[in-house]
């Protein structure tokens, strides 16, 4: 046979129907040119008015102290570091997907990753709210940075986890953003040209850094990507192991486990894919993309869904195996009584965490299940759900109960600003993903048309046909030579 192929043509299009270049700019830029439809301006208003809600929880705590929260004597990390590293978890599919499938070639990342990018930055941007204003006395925040201070040599703890987390996020923050915004440039260069408005032309234009498009511009623009990337691979592991050493690094028992740093890698790159399936099937139906992220890349997202759901699996049973076989018995407590036994006070939410993050992930075993999008999307929210409930179970039910039981807390539930804060986050991230889908092309044009024609409809299909037409050739030949 003549033909070599790298790819097997068995594998379905990644650009669905005929498209040509023009196409694919009109269909992608066309939510941007267009106005706000009404399933927009609906998702934006209450993504406003959850913000609302959570500046004024913000307003009362500060104005009021931390005892607006319901913390208690044990309890001084609650609801809200369990958002702290929940958002942080979500946060780690973006760079994932762009990064590590950008070197490793992985053609089905252009649908998603710009998406997954920018869900990267506002999920971050929300986990820095929590240990801000957890702070109480939020003034003095400017003390968690080491720089020689005037009043005397008063330094951070370096020791400290808490201070290892300021590096790594704000790292991660930096690199993604950086990430994020190069693969947006000639995109917003393309927005730039199109546009008809003085104003929206001068804007996409001062965006865009002068992006002409030429050889020397698309070399630089490569070169950094892999720079970026680079960067960004260590940074997804790294990221994450250090907030799990905020537990691991105690001597409590429940926290004080050398498996968390995997676990909550492999957990956070679980919730992160699944956030960004909520996403990117959201941004299907509203701005009408179906034919850019299909049913393919929503298949391929499933099936990291349920191998990191099954990693995730394997470390909860890990965890407990080790608490039985260490023989340590404030350790056995903590799991046996504490999480295990479904008749203690928070014993629900372990079995509810262990019943969203490993068992109903396991219905993607089944391709029917992996490709509707009904019950992708319903997964998708409640492995989320799980993923919350997993980090409210490594915090609360660890300290809860001290070794003193005088000093055991009443049954932990947060008060309504607890939950104003939380939904105040929401209502960012959202209202922050709804002002970006409308203003910034929601899927990469320039990597869609680098890859339309090796995966895209049209191309599949010839390729089928030439392939199919010289295995007939090939085996009409050698049949007539055998004769």
């Amino acid at each position: 046979m003549s033909l070599i192929r790298y790819e097997s043509q068995v594998r379905p299009p990644l650009v669905d129907n005929n498209k040509d270049y023009h196409q694919v700019t009109e269909d992608i830029v066309r939510p941007i040119e267009a106005a706000p439809s009404r399933l927009w301006w609906t998702g934006f208003l209450i993504s406003v008015a959850l913000l609302c809600f959570g500046v004024y929880s913000i307003y009362r705590e500060v104005t009021y102290g931390i005892g607006q929260w319901n913390l208690s004597k044990t309890i001084g990390w609650g609801w809200d570091i369990t958002n702290f590293v929940w958002w942080v978890g979500i946060g780690h599919a973006g760079t994932l997907i762009s990064a590590i499938l950008l070197l490793f070639r992985q053609g089905w990342r252009t649908g998603v990753n710009r998406a997954a990018e920018a869900m990267t930055i506002f999920a971050v941007i929300c986990a820095g709210q929590f240990p801000i204003w957890h702070m109480g006395r939020v003034w003095m925040a400017f003390f968690v940075l080491p720089y020689a201070n005037t009043r005397g040599p008063l330094w951070v703890n370096f020791n400290s986890p808490l201070l290892w987390d300021v590096f790594a996020i704000s790292t991660y923050f930096t690199v993604s953003l950086l990430f994020w915004y190069s693969g947006l440039l000639p995109d917003l260069a393309t927005v730039r040209d199109r546009a008809k408005l003085k104003w929206r032309k001068y804007m996409y234009g001062l965006l865009s850094f002068g992006w002409t498009g030429s050889t020397k511009h698309w070399q630089r623009h490569e070169s950094l990507s892999l720079v970026l990337a680079g960067m960004s691979t260590p940074l997804v592991l790294s990221v994450h192991t250090v907030v799990s050493f905020d537990f691991a690094t105690s001597v409590i028992p429940g926290w004080h486990t050398t498996i968390f740093p995997p676990y909550f890698v492999a957990g956070a790159i679980f919730s992160g894919f699944a956030m960004v399936q909520t996403l990117l099937l959201i941004s299907r139906k509203v701005l009408k993309l179906e034919d850019y992220i299909t049913l393919e890349h929503i298949e391929v997202m499933n099936k990291v869904i349920v191998l990191t759901g099954s990693i995730v699996g394997i470390a909860y049973l890990t965890e407990l195996f080790i608490s039985w076989y260490g023989q340590n018995p404030n350790e056995g407590w903590a799991f046996a009584q504490n999480r295990v036994n479904l008749f203690s006070p928070y014993g629900w939410s372990y079995w509810l965490m262990m019943g969203c993050n490993v068992i109903s992930p396991q219905i993607f075993w089944f391709r029917k299940l992996r490709r509707n999008l009904v019950v992708t999307f319903f997964m998708s929210v409640i492995v989320n759900i799980g993923m919350w409930f997993e980090r409210f179970v490594i915090i609360v039910t660890s300290i809860y109960r001290d070794y003193v039981p005088s000093s055991w807390a009443t049954y932990y539930r947060p008060s309504i600003w607890e939950v104003g804060f939380y939904l105040g986050t929401f209502g960012l991230f959202f209202t922050c993903y709804f002002l970006f889908s409308k203003f910034f092309p929601v899927i990469a044009v320039a990597e869609i048309k680098h890859i339309l024609k090796r995966s895209g409809d049209n191309y599949k299909k010839n390729m089928y046909r030439i392939e199919k037409t010289s295995v007939d050739e090939f085996y009409h030949e050698t049949h007539a030579n055998h004769h």
